[in-house]
């Protein structure tokens, strides 16, 4: 180790999986490969599009490529990345699942993971059963899990089902014990994968706040999410995975704000001609924002619409229904809204070329930046959604007083206010 606080050091981390079935080819297959090659003749099974992708050489796809990083002891490290990345392959890496191709991951001290509903779980043996099982496997005897045993239970909030066998869990119950297991037999360092997810709001809160606890108690947390919120409520330090490398590595807001910033373009108009998204009965043709200012700048004081133009090609019957989602750039719904809201019950959009406009109200919208999501409801169920469509920033209009600084909260409404003595 590099240094005494150094607990995670990972160094040059490749792994490289052969594209195709899963064992290799066929006895054919091989002979062609075979015969290809006393010919002095590429390889017939390589993909002729193998070159295209960053990740894939030929037959092989590298899904992490000269990862290198440092973690120290007590840190909360956050590991974001669209699928695909390479998170979870670094992570079941670091957790001995699998082994590198290339390049070493050293720990230091014990490692406790949760990287799939269910990782580490003997279905045959019940909940208790299984959390001694995966304490011997953590190196500890029968009497430190004794005294940690009530606390892992009421964590868990399965206490009822602790008996029993955990293939007759649901994929919550799962993600409850494995968690509760994995914070509470004091492993020096954590790895949470995404699976938190799976969990409700509350069990998230309260997952969210152990392994705070658990880093402030000097031990050290690696966390992978695709919830913005929670890396930034949580983590003091972000690594960005792009293409199988790291393509960032800083503090929290920095990387954050980068790495949405990278997949949101700034657009008042999208217009599809060709390849527009939709089904068969339904295509979306343009989203644009009206009522701009002149100089097109929209700042939190500036009402504007939504305009979203679409075809009905098919849904003959029965009502669609366009709706909207306002996010904002940490990902997180702002608003949404439909027809429903104000229109009369009985408009229908039936066969042809439509086109509806939603006002966005002046005083409502905090400073930042935001996209439109577009969405399609026919008789009740979700056939279209579309999120590349407009994205905007918001700006502060002019100051009112001596405050120069900017208001709290995702909206910031202007409010009644009155004096009343």
């Amino acid at each position: 180790m590099s240094t005494a606080h150094t607990v995670v050091e990972v160094r040059d981390l490749r792994k490289r999986y052969r594209l195709g079935v899963i064992g290799g080819a066929t006895l054919g297959d091989e002979l062609k490969v075979l015969l290809a090659r006393l010919r002095g003749r590429p390889n017939p099974l390589v993909p002729l599009d193998g070159g295209m992708d960053a990740q894939r050489e030929g037959e092989h796809f590298w899904a992490l490529r000269g990862v290198s990083f440092d973690v120290q002891e007590g840190e909360i490290l956050g590991i974001i990345g669209k699928n695909g990345a390479g998170k979870s392959t670094l992570l079941k890496l670091l957790s001995r699942i699998t082994t590198p191709t290339e390049g070493t991951a050293r720990m230091k001290g014990r490692v406790s993971s949760l990287l799939e509903v269910g990782t580490g779980f003997n279905p045959e043996l019940t909940g208790r059963e299984n959390i001694y099982l995966n304490g011997a496997v953590l190196g500890m005897d029968r009497s430190e899990i004794d005294r940690k045993l009530d606390e892992i239970i009421a964590f868990s909030g399965i206490k009822h089902h602790i008996d029993t066998p955990t293939k007759r869990y649901s994929s919550g119950m799962k993600v409850r014990l494995g968690f509760a297991v994995a914070a509470h037999l004091e492993p020096e360092i954590m790895i949470i994968d995404e699976v938190l997810a799976v969990g409700d709001a509350e069990f998230q809160r309260k997952c969210l706040g152990k392994m705070k606890d658990v880093a402030e108690s000097g031990r050290t947390v690696l966390f992978v999410s695709h919830n913005m919120v929670s890396v930034k409520s949580l983590c003091d330090r972000v690594i960005w995975l792009k293409d199988g490398k790291v393509h960032m590595d800083g503090p929290t807001e920095e990387v954050v704000h980068t790495y949405l910033g990278s997949y949101t373009t700034m657009r008042s108009r999208v217009i599809w001609d060709e390849e527009a998204p939709g089904v068969p009965e339904l295509k979306l043709r343009e989203v644009r924002l009206d009522g701009l200012p002149a100089d097109g700048v929209i700042t939190t004081s500036d009402a504007f619409q939504v305009h979203v133009r679409f075809e009905n090609l098919g849904f003959g019957e029965g009502e669609v229904v366009p709706a909207i989602h306002l996010l904002n750039g940490d990902d997180v719904v702002v608003m949404g809204s439909s027809v429903r809201d104000s229109l009369e019950p009985t408009t229908r959009f039936m066969v042809g070329t439509h086109e509806v406009c939603c006002t966005i109200p002046g005083d409502l919208l905090n400073v930042g930046e935001y996209r439109i999501l577009v969405q399609f409801a026919h008789q009740g169920k979700v056939v279209l959604r579309e999120a590349g469509t407009v994205a905007f920033e918001v700006h502060s209009t002019k100051r009112q007083g001596a405050w120069f600084g900017q208001r709290v909260g995702v909206v910031r409404p202007k409010l009644e206010w009155a004096v009343l003595g």
